[in-house]
């Protein structure tokens, strides 16, 4: 309370006293709970982007491909008793490996038949849940780690919450983006991979071996996953389903920055991730239509400009 001539003033006084602090108050958390699932989505939607840039289809077994990850932190931290940094780099490399694997063993074959492909990652994604189920069960779980309780020093400094691990998925994910840029733009991989996205048959007689690029390109998309995974783990509970939970928010994203664009699947899981945060600040709109305000910025995005915000299939 502040004590103005003799009276104590409320709240609702000091909202009208100071009303940059008391909308700050509204807004920050949301954003900074924004910023922590859009770096989830944003992981998420890079490895989708990749996977479409490559083999021009959706693959609807992404979403378990993240579950895969999430699983192998799980197996690290709880089971073998191990750092859940040393987790997150299983859990990369796993889901990395797995991807590879069903590119070689099932979409490779299908190459050009989108139908197919298509129908084909959907019994993919089957089987890595069933996997999953076989060996964990169908019930939830969490990480042996703390983290829980928000930074103090930034509760105190900007009066918003952050926990350990929401700055862990922020900072992570920023490194993962940056080492990514650099590879795509400074890399004569990054270049290879960027001319097999464009043209793989023109990349393949320009003396591209596209083969080695296309695996490479899985097992980035893959190993973004994989952390995606691992972060959607810590914001909820691991559960065989849990990747599969926002897979139709990562096609949205994916859409929304402009099918098989990186950079564009980025900007996309920036908006949609914020925008399901910031819905329940909307009048009248609870949380439980975030998922509609969501689509509803898609569908508006995509009337002007309908080939999304980046546009063009392209890796770059």
């Amino acid at each position: 309370m502040i004590m103005i001539g003799g009276r104590s003033l409320g709240p609702g006084a000091l909202a009208v006293l100071d009303p940059v602090g008391a909308a700050w108050g509204e807004l920050g958390q949301p954003l900074v709970s924004g910023l922590v699932f859009s770096s989830i989505v944003i992981l998420g939607s890079i490895g989708l982007a990749l996977a479409y840039s490559i083999s021009d289809f959706p693959n609807f077994a992404h979403g378990d491909l993240m579950t895969v990850g999430a699983y192998a932190a799980l197996t690290v931290n709880v089971i073998l008793g191990m750092h859940l940094a040393v987790g997150l780099i299983v859990a990369m490399l796993v889901a990395a490996l797995v991807a590879v694997g069903t590119h070689w063993a099932v979409f490779r074959s299908l190459r050009g038949r989108s139908i197919e492909l298509l129908i084909s990652s959907i019994g993919v994604a089957f089987i890595y849940r069933a996997l999953i189920i076989m060996r964990f069960g169908n019930g939830s779980d969490s990480y042996d780690v703390g983290g829980r309780r928000g930074i103090e020093a930034i509760d105190e400094l900007l009066g918003v919450s952050l926990t350990p691990r929401g700055a862990v998925t922020i900072g992570v994910t920023v490194l993962l983006v940056a080492a990514l840029h650099v590879t795509l733009q400074y890399t004569s991989l990054g270049r290879m991979m960027r001319a097999t996205a464009a043209d793989q048959d023109l990349a393949r007689v320009s003396g591209i071996r596209t083969g080695r690029v296309l695996a490479a390109m899985w097992l980035i998309g893959g190993a973004l996953a994989g952390a995606a995974g691992v972060f959607l783990g810590l914001d909820l509970l691991v559960r065989p389903r849990v990747g599969f939970s926002i897979l139709i928010v990562l096609f949205a994203a994916v859409i929304l920055g402009g099918i098989g664009s990186v950079y564009g699947a980025m900007l996309g899981g920036l908006v949609i991730g914020m925008a399901y945060e910031l819905t329940p600040l909307l009048p009248a709109i609870g949380s439980e239509y975030k998922a509609a305000v969501a689509f509803v910025i898609l569908i508006a995005v995509l009337l002007v400009r309908p080939t999304g915000i980046a546009g063009g299939k392209s890796t770059a």
